[in-house]
């Protein structure tokens, strides 16, 4: 999975299509994400000890990581991501990057 934790990414299919936001938790086996006020589901909870209010909470539910797609960071558009090996000037060894292909930006 390409998709990491932090990456702002935008939806590219299903009914919150276009809305941008924050990768908040990643689920590698399931191949979802959780991104940040999309998705959102409402749970209705009883009234407990901890909560003595009750009530209705919204929350974001996870996503499949094929409807979603890395923001560029340089042009702020949709991109795919690829990698590149970059050369580490500190301890000369060989490191792996992610960039993104529209651009050539690295991504964090």
């Amino acid at each position: 999975m390409k998709i990491k934790k932090n990456d702002n990414v935008i939806v590219i299919a299903g009914n919150d299509r276009g809305k941008t936001g924050k990768v908040l938790k990643v689920f590698p086996k399931e191949n979802r994400v959780i991104v940040e006020g999309v998705n959102i589901r409402k749970r209705h909870t009883k009234p407990t000890q901890k909560n003595p209010q009750g009530g209705i909470f919204e929350k974001e539910a996870p996503i499949h990581v094929s409807n979603v797609m890395i923001l560029d960071p340089k042009t702020n558009e949709p991109s795919r991501i690829g990698a590149k090996i970059i050369l580490d000037e500190k301890t000369g060894k060989k490191k792996s990057a992610r960039i993104s292909k529209k651009s050539g930006e690295m991504l964090q």
